[in-house]
């Protein structure tokens, strides 16, 4: 017999059995004809059996060809109770389901969506019915997939959590990014941190290595996040690492990143480092002479090569970064006594950017106290600001915290303030908390005898504003005293007449001032 005459004869028997109805056991040869029929074709049984989705398969007339395990299974319903019976009587009977898709495909002829409800289960299930045409154009089957409601939420409702978590992600991401650039720009009027930002904008938009030094509070970072805002690389990554925050252990596998099972405690996947973290973007070195010199051979390596290698790994890591170091410590003593390596000096020093201490650039404490102030009312809505008075005694503090500690001390009186004037006690209030002192020139080697007559000076000062004029200033002070008294101190008496003296802008205010409150019979109007 040739192959044409089998196909025949299988089409015949495949047809005789549509016809009929099906058992199982029917249902099994059908599908051993198909496979005889098309033995270069895949086991389809097989396949619909291991398929995760409910298979349910009917003829062109709507009577039920086959059902595979997973319909069962989201279903509740077995081959014995639908094979072989048109869904239409299947529905009308109303035992096992509501709502069967093939009818509408049968008479839409094209494929249907459409939602089920199994009443064995009371539960809805997601069916799509689509229909398998003949040469003739005649719809031989009619395949549906069907699907659990409560998987399908499940499946949404996680595409959702995890959307919303992406989303948080770039959320916090971009925070993260914005926090480490930093939104606050350096402001000044000094003629100082005017050539700090000329040179600024002259190597920013290079990738030249910057060694900013200075004080602390004098405004290290601000000038590194000058640095990248003004830059080619804005919009990247700007990493910052605190070398004297972590913990010289932990140093070198936080800036280079660990391969698995570099050390006990590694992560299972290894972890990249902060130089890879910032690759193509910068990374701030701060807190530079802090960093351990075993380490800084290390980093020579990454400045000099733009390349490095995990911690227990050997693969090379090309690095496309450009570096920024900042310290508040002397390198060039550090590289004399031997605590910092003199090439990596060098190679980190090709820029130098040296910020003043505020106490040598007067011109920005006025400016930085107005615009903290500002600052401040807005945030806690006080409408304070600063006596002249109060300005004059900020001017003459030390700073040795400089804009930092001019900062926090300018959050502090506008919160603590009771009016809208900040008037010169307040300040001298926040400047000397529980009775500290301060005075001179600020310098830790002011003698005891300048340190008190700085602070006898600002008695004095704070003493007129609180009481309005210098003669009810100097009888509060009880300067009743007359130099030739047996009691009185000569050295006293001239600091007290020196500073008087300053304060008065006419000479007969010194007479009245400080002379007349010396006798008491004299009619003083107050």
């Amino acid at each position: 017999m040739d192959d044409r005459a089998a196909r025949r004869r299988l089409e015949t028997q495949m047809e005789a059995f549509l016809s009929s109805g099906m058992a199982q056991h029917e249902a099994d040869e059908l599908f051993r004809l198909v496979a005889e029929l098309c033995p270069d074709r895949l086991d389809f049984r097989e396949v619909c059996e291991n398929l995760y989705d409910g298979i349910h398969i009917t003829d062109g007339e709507g009577k039920v060809l086959f059902i595979n395990k997973a319909y069962t299974r989201t279903t509740g319903i077995r081959p014995e109770d639908v094979l072989g019976r048109r869904v239409s009587d299947i529905e009308t009977e109303g035992k096992l389901y509501r709502g069967s898709v093939t009818a509408q495909v049968l008479e839409r002829r094209e494929r249907v969506n459409s939602v089920a409800t199994i009443l064995g289960l009371n539960k809805e299930v997601l069916v799509t019915g689509t229909p398998v045409f003949g040469f003739d154009g005649a719809i031989k089957m009619v395949v549906t997939n069907t699907r659990d409601f409560p998987e399908l939420k499940r499946l949404e409702q996680q595409l959702l959590t995890l959307t919303e978590e992406s989303r948080k992600a770039h959320e916090e991401l971009a925070y993260l990014r914005r926090q480490q650039a930093g939104d606050k720009q350096l402001s000044y009027r000094s003629a100082a941190m005017q050539s700090v930002m000329s040179l600024i904008q002259t190597v920013a938009p290079t990738d030249v290595t910057v060694l900013i030094t200075g004080e602390s509070g004098t405004g290290k970072e601000l000038v590194a996040n000058e640095l990248y805002q003004q830059s080619d690389r804005r919009g990247k990554p700007f990493i910052k690492v605190n070398c004297a925050a972590i913990p010289s252990e932990l140093l070198e596998s936080e800036l280079f990143g660990y391969e698995e099972g570099a050390f006990t405690g590694a992560k299972r996947a290894g972890k990249a480092g902060m130089f890879e973290l910032a690759n193509t973007g910068v990374i701030l070195l701060d807190e530079i002479g802090d960093m351990p010199l075993p380490l800084q051979a290390k980093l020579l390596r990454v400045l000099q090569q733009r390349e490095l290698v995990r911690l227990g790994g050997s693969r090379v890591v090309k690095l496309d970064i450009r570096v920024i170091a900042s310290t508040n410590k002397d390198l060039r003593e550090q590289v004399r006594q031997g605590g910092f390596r003199e090439d990596l000096y060098y190679r980190l020093n090709v820029v130098p950017i040296a910020l003043k201490p505020l106490r040598e650039r007067k011109e920005d404490i006025v400016y930085l106290a107005d615009q903290f102030c500002r600052n401040f009312d807005k945030k806690y809505g006080k409408g304070a600001h600063i006596s002249p008075g109060g300005m004059e005694l900020l001017l003459e503090y030390p700073w040795p915290g400089n804009i930092r500690e001019l900062e926090n001390l300018v959050e502090r009186i506008v919160v603590t303030s009771s009016g809208s004037l900040i008037n010169r006690d307040s300040v001298f209030a926040a400047l000397s908390p529980g009775g500290l002192r301060f005075g001179g020139d600020g310098q830790e080697g002011a003698t005891l005898k300048r340190q008190v007559a700085a602070f006898e000076r600002e008695v004095i000062l704070h003493t007129i504003e609180r009481e309005g004029s210098l003669r009810r200033a100097a009888r509060a002070l009880a300067w009743i005293t007359p130099p030739w008294s047996k009691s009185a101190d000569s050295t006293k008496w001239r600091r007290r007449t020196q500073i008087i003296g300053e304060l008065c802008h006419r000479p007969g205010d010194f007479f009245h001032h400080l002379i007349l409150p010396l006798f008491p019979v004299h009619p003083v109007q107050i």
